[in-house]
């Protein structure tokens, strides 16, 4: 049999569109499609990139994030089988994968709510059924005890808080389930964009918080995934 040429081989790979060389082989390699990072590039890019994972990859939804108020008005017109989360800001195309595992998205106030929403999509498009557990900061710590039956259910929790960044602390001295940190740059002056909320998560007393970057909350959302379904293998194959 005649081998591959070493330029064939990469075309299955990657898909070359000009201005994006797209990973159309990531899933084979991790479980997971290759996500659009919406943030500086234009709508036609965003819908060029998502239609080319799509056909790569149509039977499991491919993930834009940090898509803007224009590029969400070009795929309602373009893509209009697409889902739009504009809390999130984020584009879904194609059917969410069955989830296996679950994971608690635990954010201390609304004003988290855009990094929270994030982390919940991405958990979906990965394969994991995500619940939210919203408003639950650590200055009404009542609230976040009476939901303490919730999260200790879940295989993964996400954490998401801004201001002095408390709460996954909290919630790791409350439980033992694996957990993230996701700092906000939400907070007055001092929390200096999320670097204060930052700084207290990597410096958290509580054993077993892990921290992702500053309103990451697609990295976390991955992570949180691939940690859910792993604790359910069994129930199905995976990639991840």
């Amino acid at each position: 049999m005649t081998e591959p040429s070493r330029d064939s081989s990469r075309e299955q790979r990657t898909a070359d569109l000009g201005y994006a060389r797209v990973d159309v082989d990531r899933a084979v390699r991790t479980g997971d499609p290759e996500v659009v990072y919406g943030a500086g590039k234009t709508p036609d890019q965003v819908v060029g990139i998502l239609r080319t994972l799509h056909a790569r990859h149509p039977q499991r939804a491919v993930l834009a994030t940090r898509v803007s108020a224009e590029t969400m008005d070009v795929v309602r017109t373009e893509i209009p089988e697409a889902a739009i989360d504009e809390v999130a800001r984020a584009v879904t195309l194609g059917p969410l994968p069955a989830a296996r595992g679950l994971v608690a998205v635990i954010s201390a106030g609304t004003s988290d709510a855009p990094v929270a929403a994030e982390a919940a999509l991405t958990i979906a498009v990965h394969g994991a059924r995500a619940e939210r557990i919203d408003d639950v900061g650590v200055s009404g710590l009542h609230r976040l005890l009476e939901a303490r039956d919730r999260f200790a259910a879940a295989d993964c929790l996400v954490v998401v808080a801004g201001m002095e960044g408390a709460l996954p602390s909290v919630v790791g001295g409350l439980s033992g389930v694996p957990l993230v940190a996701v700092p906000t740059s939400v907070g007055y002056g001092a929390s200096f964009g999320g670097i204060a909320a930052l700084l207290a998560m990597l410096n958290s007393c509580a054993p077993g918080v892990t921290v992702v970057n500053i309103d990451n909350g697609y990295g976390a959302g991955v992570f949180a995934a691939r940690v859910a379904r792993r604790a359910h293998r069994d129930e199905g194959a995976d990639g991840g």
